[in-house]
């Protein structure tokens, strides 16, 4: 017993595997990579008389931090400045792994139930 819309599934399928390979090749283009994200802080030191208690554009910094979790904890890394770039990049380069992933999961779910639907079909 065929279905009217598996006449379309060759069609859907090569479509999926092409984006799926176009994916694919941007994983070859990805750079170093770390999850987290790089924060500037401007912090308040412990002097009671330091200006940077009352006046917020005086306080001192900026501090980087890389911060990400480790087993539902938050860990913090002191960065210097010149490092913080290099991270920010970094973690960029992260957040675009995982978006590739999630489409390239999403495509496979969609070709595995057309591959499914086929079978059963039969």
């Amino acid at each position: 017993m065929s279905r009217p819309h598996l006449s379309a599934a060759p069609g859907a399928l090569a479509k999926h595997a092409q984006r799926f390979q176009e994916l694919k090749r941007g994983l070859d283009q990805l750079e170093y990579f770390c999850k987290g994200t790089v924060l500037k802080r401007m912090t308040k030191c412990g002097k009671a008389y330091c200006a940077c208690r009352s006046h917020p554009n005086k306080r001192h910094g900026p501090y980087f931090e890389l911060t990400y979790k480790i087993e539902g904890k938050t860990v913090n890394v002191r960065l210097s400045p010149e490092a913080a770039p290099l991270y920010r990049a970094a973690s960029a380069q992260f957040r675009k792994l995982k978006t590739t992933i999630q489409r390239l999961e999403k495509i496979s779910q969609a070709v595995l139930k057309l591959q499914a639907e086929i079978a059963q079909s039969k």
